[in-house]
């Protein structure tokens, strides 16, 4: 990715009166090196000044020894946190010019970890089919189709940045049930890693685009840009955290469905995801409110609900019953709720894509549990095909 270095980026490399940069510099470079990540000219100088300084050279030969795990082409997964300090190396000695934007991050993970395990699918495991379940049913596709799903849907962002759409409609509008099956059909020729690509090239469009939009220094430019999903609206940063939210979730559907294990997301994204959840959890109990299974206590949609999240993504969050007023202030931290309930991170948020049962999913209760029990419930509500 390449932009004009924006204002209070790094000064470039400091050179001797000859042109080239000195031992520190050099030095600084050695983790962008090991990463492919220098420019020719760089990459030339770090390798020539590595013939003859021995101290840069072991450093150099060790980084460029544990970015070898890292290549795309690897079928071994090396250990999740040696990508991470390779690259919080290399960031250290020198900053990018373009930094991906803060709400991304969990959506550039999630689209990493599920494309490093598509990578290492055979030629029957694209064959299999993944259940991927909702709140009104099920689905069973084969992890290209998927694929298509994530791409469809993710071309909702794609419309609000102003990039190709990959579903367009004739008619601009957008079902997301109709943008899958269309995208579906218009794939079903093209072999398993053809659609991967397809998928992957989307996902860094969309972080390359908001990363641009936010560095050309316009405040909030990108982040608050609202994202049309048909039924509803999203700015920008929720719209991310949603698309990650999705990714994981239905990567651990193909997993389970080759026999592979996936874990769950950083602490930090499952928190976001988890925030998310609860601003929404409002709307989700309104509908439950309204399709009639709601408890006395719910559809009077008074007080709110303290949620406890345990686990990863450790965290407290205070629910309302009932959608607040445009207008109105956030709740106060020392709002006494109707009812609490404790619950693991990682649970919760298969709760709130219809992967679990909330009658079942272990929990803890104190206080009103009728209100307690329509939240849960709510939970699955925010799931969608």
């Amino acid at each position: 990715m390449s932009a004009p270095i924006p204002p209070g980026s790094p000064e470039p490399p400091q050179r001797r009166p000859g042109g080239t940069p000195d031992h520190d510099t050099l030095r600084g470079l050695l983790g962008a090196w090991a990463l492919d990540a220098c420019p020719a000219e760089e990459a030339a100088q770090v390798q020539q000044h590595l013939a003859g300084c021995p101290g840069c050279a072991e450093e150099a030969g060790r980084l460029r020894h544990a970015a070898g795990w890292l290549s795309a082409d690897e079928p071994l997964d090396p250990a999740p946190i040696l990508r991470t300090q390779v690259l919080a190396r290399a960031l250290a000695r020198r900053a990018p010019e373009v930094r991906v934007p803060e709400y991304a991050g969990a959506f550039v993970a999630e689209t990493a970890r599920l494309d490093a395990l598509l990578r290492d699918l055979g030629e029957l495991d694209w064959l299999e089919r993944a259940e991927l379940p909702w709140h009104g049913g099920s689905e069973h596709w084969r992890p290209a189709e998927v694929l298509c799903h994530l791409t469809a849907v993710d071309g909702v962002v794609s419309r609000a940045l102003g990039l190709p759409d990959p579903v367009p409609s004739p008619d601009g509008g957008i079902d997301l049930v109709e943008r899958t099956a269309r995208l579906m059909a218009q794939q079903r020729r093209r072999g398993p890693e053809t659609v991967r690509a397809f998928w992957r090239e989307q996902t860094r469009a969309l972080v390359e685009t908001a990363a641009l939009v936010d560095a050309a220094g316009q405040p909030s430019a990108a982040a608050d840009l609202p994202v049309d999903y048909g039924a509803f609206q999203l700015p920008l940063r929720d719209a991310f955290v949603d698309r990650a939210f999705e990714c994981w979730i239905h990567a651990e559907d193909i997993a389970e469905a080759v026999g592979w294990p996936y874990g769950p997301p950083r602490g930090a994204h499952i928190r976001a995801m988890v925030e998310l959840a609860t601003r929404l959890l409002p709307y989700a109990l309104t509908t439950l409110r309204m399709a009639g299974p709601g408890s006395p206590t719910a559809r009077q949609g008074q007080g709110a609900v303290k949620l406890i999240i345990e686990g990863r993504g450790e965290s407290e969050w205070l629910v309302p019953l009932e959608i607040p007023a445009p207008d109105a202030p956030p709740l106060r931290a020392d709002t006494e709720p109707v009812a609490t309930v404790a619950i693991d991170g990682v649970e919760f948020c298969f709760l709130c894509a219809a992967h679990r049962d909330p009658d079942r999913t272990p929990h803890g209760i104190i206080g009103d549990r009728n209100a307690a029990r329509d939240l849960l419930h709510a939970a699955r509500l925010l799931s969608r095909p």
